[in-house]
């Protein structure tokens, strides 16, 4: 008896994991079924009313000459494609940050990476006259990893590690500069100005594949790098100590999920602006969800992000017709309430 009881004990605990395993699994296919259903709202809703049955067949079909062919085709599926892309890039670039810095309030756009991506784009376009993705990405990923550089070297200052509070006013502060930075040389280019007031707001309008395409090979190997790091954060939670002693290199994994942030913020932002809060709000829903396990929480972030930014993108489209609400300005509207309430939940303070 005395021997029976622990093994069922056992046996019991891990029957009890691996039912959580499988009700998470669930969770995040059901999210991935989500994601492919406003993937098709994105794809039948706009500015021209094209009924569902047609856009349908004409996604069945792969091809046609008709204008609303020529709509889906061109415009709309490149559009939805790319909300998925950038998406996916800035939940997971937000979850990662939030792991590495154990601070629930990392995110790309307070700790000041989007800001340092958009200065190296306005230094592409306004000194160097670079006006494409493909030229430009280059200058916003250098501009990110300088501000994730800065942030943290200003964190650290002083004795003892960087605190979560210390990143965050840091970045609020270098946020600060970038920006009068940018708008000094905006507001005396006003050939910059023009080119770089469409991209600041964040939209998904009016990009195309030419947009997408240069975007991918940043975008996945950030991803592979961000995912490939589960493991290691979980071990990180755990101090960097006692995650040494376990056979962790902390060091080293702060160095690669950097270089992951840096590919997927600073490529998403070049590709469509900066977009608040994404990064911020969805690595919460998705450790309300799952708990605080990386193995969970990077796949769960990389799939609810895209959701939210192409939601959001749908709802945009709608609520003013017959023009459009911004993405950036949506989200915007969704993230600050939630940012408010986070600040309030002190519970919320560590990782």
């Amino acid at each position: 008896m005395s021997i029976a009881a622990p093994e069922a004990g056992t046996q019991r605990a891990v029957s009890a994991r691996r039912s959580a395993h499988a009700l998470r699994a669930l969770g995040l296919l059901a999210a991935v079924v989500a994601l492919a259903f406003v993937a098709l709202l994105s794809i039948w809703l706009g500015s021209k009313d094209i009924p569902f049955a047609q856009t349908w067949n004409i996604l069945l079909d792969g091809s046609g000459d008709s204008d609303a062919a020529i709509i889906i085709h061109d415009y709309r599926i490149p559009r939805t494609l790319l909300g998925i892309v950038v998406g996916a890039a800035l939940g997971l670039s937000g979850a990662l940050m939030q792991a590495l810095t154990r601070n629930p309030l990392a995110e790309p756009g307070i700790l000041g990476v989007n800001t340092g991506a958009s200065t190296g784009m306005v230094v592409a376009i306004a000194f160097l006259g670079i006006g494409s993705v493909v030229g430009y990405v280059w200058f916003a990923l250098l501009g990110a990893a300088v501000a994730s550089f800065v942030v943290y070297a200003l964190g650290a200052t002083g004795r003892g590690a960087a605190s979560p509070e210390r990143l965050v006013l840091a970045g609020a502060a270098l946020t600060a500069v970038l920006y009068a930075f940018n708008t000094a040389v905006l507001l005396s280019n006003v050939e910059a100005y023009d080119e770089y007031r469409f991209w600041m707001v964040g939209s998904l309008a009016g990009r195309y594949y030419d947009v997408l395409l240069p975007l991918l090979p940043f975008v996945a190997v950030g991803v592979v790098l961000g995912l490939s790091l589960m493991r290691a954060l979980n071990v990180m939670a755990m101090g960097d100590e006692l995650g040494k002693a376990l056979g962790s290199r902390p060091n080293r994994t702060r160095v690669l999920g950097a270089v992951a942030v840096t590919l997927l913020c600073g490529s998403a932002t070049a590709a469509i602006g900066p977009i608040a809060f994404v990064g911020l709000a969805v690595p919460h829903a998705a450790r309300l969800l799952v708990g605080p396990d990386q193995r969970w929480v990077l796949p769960y972030s990389l799939v609810l992000a895209p959701l939210l930014l192409v939601g959001s993108d749908v709802v945009g489209r709608v609520v003013a017709p017959p023009s459009e609400v911004q993405v950036g300005i949506v989200t915007a509207a969704i993230g600050v309430p939630v940012f408010c309430a986070l600040c309030r939940r002190r519970r919320l303070a560590s990782l």
